[in-house]
């Protein structure tokens, strides 16, 4: 970020953060972040000003996540979002990016439907995706997920990996619900997880995850960056939906949310907060979801 407060369309963006100026994000530098045990820190965003907000407040990757599919569309879950939706949401992001010279990471979620035919479909759409401007594409589920992770991975496209508690199978999941619970289902976590490292996947989402199996996990998979959400503290890093963390969602926050904009006067100095409490550990607080 430049020193100066960028213009938009809708006036100046409050000043970058202390933590600014920063180096481009890229995927080495995730993995040194790993390595030496600093925190990454990433939020979802849906359109171009949000994401140049985040972006001046140091969050280090933005989310272009499906989740836009409830909190902007109104859907009941994740299900109804359509590739193009996603596609155009991706370009705002990038475009956002673009005009204040921003540096944060950009993954974008493959959305339902959109790579379960076959791995070439799965290339098909992580092509929309990157030639929209993302950086990096997100899959959830393991196990099957795997041969498409490798393939993708093959051909030059980074992915994110998604585990535990994944909307877009919700339903037969039974809800919204914690994963990984018990012997045999930890067991078969892990499993899936440490294939999916060794597929290339360079990230992986934990959702909904007992603290304690999350951090095993986060130590056990040394090329692969766990981000948590809902997951405990013991993760290489922290994901919210953003909607969430300022505490402006259409339903009620999951317990493990805190809302940011409480005691700040701007959406920056909120997601600056963000940024602060995960990269010094005081979030996310681990009593509140001691699964």
């Amino acid at each position: 970020m430049s020193e100066t407060s960028p213009q938009t369309p809708y006036g100046t963006l409050p000043p970058a953060s202390p933590l600014a100026p920063r180096k481009p994000v890229s995927l080495p530098r995730l993995h040194e972040m790993r390595e030496r045990g600093e925190k990454i820190t990433m939020l979802t965003a849906y359109d171009a000003t949000f994401a140049a907000v985040a972006d001046a407040a140091g969050v280090d990757c933005l989310l272009v996540g499906d989740s836009l599919g409830m909190v902007c569309q109104g859907l009941a879950s994740t299900v109804g979002v359509a590739l193009d939706t996603m596609r155009y949401h991706t370009e705002s992001v990038v475009r956002g990016l673009q005009r204040v010279q921003g540096t944060a990471w950009v993954i974008a979620d493959l959305p339902f439907g959109s790579y379960h035919e076959s791995r070439e479909q799965a290339l098909r759409s992580a092509s929309v995706l990157m030639q929209a401007g993302a950086h990096m594409v997100k899959l959830e589920g393991g196990g099957w997920t795997t041969d498409t992770v490798r393939f993708l991975v093959e051909r030059g496209i980074p992915v994110c990996a998604h585990l535990g508690l994944t909307p877009q199978t919700v339903h037969a999941l039974g809800g919204y619900r914690v994963q990984g619970r018990g012997a045999a289902a930890a067991e078969r976590l892990r499993a899936e997880a440490l294939a999916l490292q060794d597929a290339g996947a360079a990230m992986l989402v934990l959702e909904m995850v007992p603290a304690a199996l999350s951090a095993q996990l986060t130590t056990e998979l040394t090329r692969c960056a766990t981000i948590g959400i809902g997951a405990g503290k013991g993760t290489a890093g922290q994901v919210l939906v953003m909607h969430d963390m300022l505490g402006i969602n259409l339903g009620k926050n999951p317990k493990f949310v805190r809302n940011f904009m409480t005691g700040q006067d701007s959406v920056r100095a909120a997601m600056a907060a963000y940024v602060a409490a995960v990269k010094d550990g005081s979030f996310p607080d681990d009593s509140l979801h001691a699964w």
